[in-house]
């Protein structure tokens, strides 16, 4: 088949691989350079990089559903679009163009974490099972009838940015079977169920700020779920404190009160949460780089509480 690559970011180089070795690609679609890092310099996105490794000629509308990129999405011919990791919505005219429609690779298993975030936001409720889903898009956000899904296990400790190079593996054998599918049409697209639906909306740097009046996992699950970005955070006598590695103890908090930092005689960053303490293994002070707790309580002087 002819088809239209759309995507964005690194979790979409896999699929865009492997779709290239089976099918005929006659354009990738993404979005323009951005400027990055301290310093702005101008970077090409993920899949620009990617497409021009495998000889692709590579598209990059600022808008793509202005009429000039919409002219030349119809020039491409294509007989399916696929979509991963964009970041933007497509409107009717764009996703009803091709005619054997247009196919979303979504990091969940839908109805669930539909949104721009469902790595992250799964392991932040703590999830253990996620998944790889491939619909149809629709004018909802996505909410189109799902053609496969395919599950994968979280690790107990696993963080977002592990897992999310699991799930774009996985995402990219999960397109090939359902572009297979279609090609040979055995394959058919289920409407979602109305039970089990949750969002994923995008992350800001508030979603993780800690909450030590919480439970110890669901504060490991925060902290996994928001390794690497925006990173979990806290206080400490009014200096922001990243955190980005967690382990739960199994040791009941006792008089420690939540946030405390527990006496240093064991060695370990330890802190009080509502049922037990949690230990901090990698935390970030501002301006400095990432140490382990160890090194970290070595610095501390006197009785000190994260807020």
């Amino acid at each position: 088949m002819r088809v239209v690559f759309v995507g964005t970011a690194a979790f979409a180089q896999p699929a865009l691989a492997a779709v290239s070795e089976r099918h005929e690609i006659p354009l990738v679609v993404t979005q323009p350079d951005r400027p990055v890092g301290r310093h702005a310099d101008l970077t090409p996105p993920p899949i620009k990089v990617e497409a021009e490794r495998l000889g692709l000629d590579v598209f990059q509308p600022e808008r793509i559903n202005r009429d000039a990129a919409i002219e030349r999405l119809r020039q491409a011919g294509a007989d399916v679009f696929v979509v991963a990791a964009y970041g933007q919505l497509l409107k009717p005219t764009v996703f009803a163009m091709p005619p054997r429609g247009t196919i979303n690779i979504h990091a969940s298993l839908l109805p669930a974490y539909r949104g721009g975030a469902p790595i992250q936001w799964a392991i932040i409720r703590g999830e253990t099972t996620t998944g790889i889903s491939t619909f149809y898009i629709e004018a909802g956000m996505d909410t189109g009838d799902v053609l496969l899904r395919r599950e994968l296990a979280i690790d107990p400790d696993e963080t977002a940015g592990e897992l999310e190079p699991r799930l774009a593996a996985l995402g990219a054998e999960t397109i090939l079977e359902t572009l297979d599918g279609l090609d040979q049409g055995d394959l058919e697209a289920v409407p979602q169920p109305d039970e089990g639906v949750s969002t994923a909306p995008l992350m800001s740097r508030e979603t993780g700020r800690i909450d030590w009046t919480l439970a110890a996992q669901r504060i490991h699950d925060l902290v996994r779920g928001t390794n690497p970005w925006p990173s979990a955070w806290t206080t400490l006598r009014e200096e922001r404190i990243k955190i980005h590695r967690s382990a739960r103890t199994g040791i009941k908090r006792g008089a420690i009160a939540p946030g405390e930092i527990a006496l240093a005689e064991t060695g370990r960053l330890l802190v009080g949460c509502a049922d037990e303490l949690v230990e901090i293994r990698e935390i970030q002070r501002e301006g400095r780089p990432r140490t382990d707790g160890a090194a970290f309580l070595h610095g501390l002087h006197g009785a000190s509480r994260f807020a």
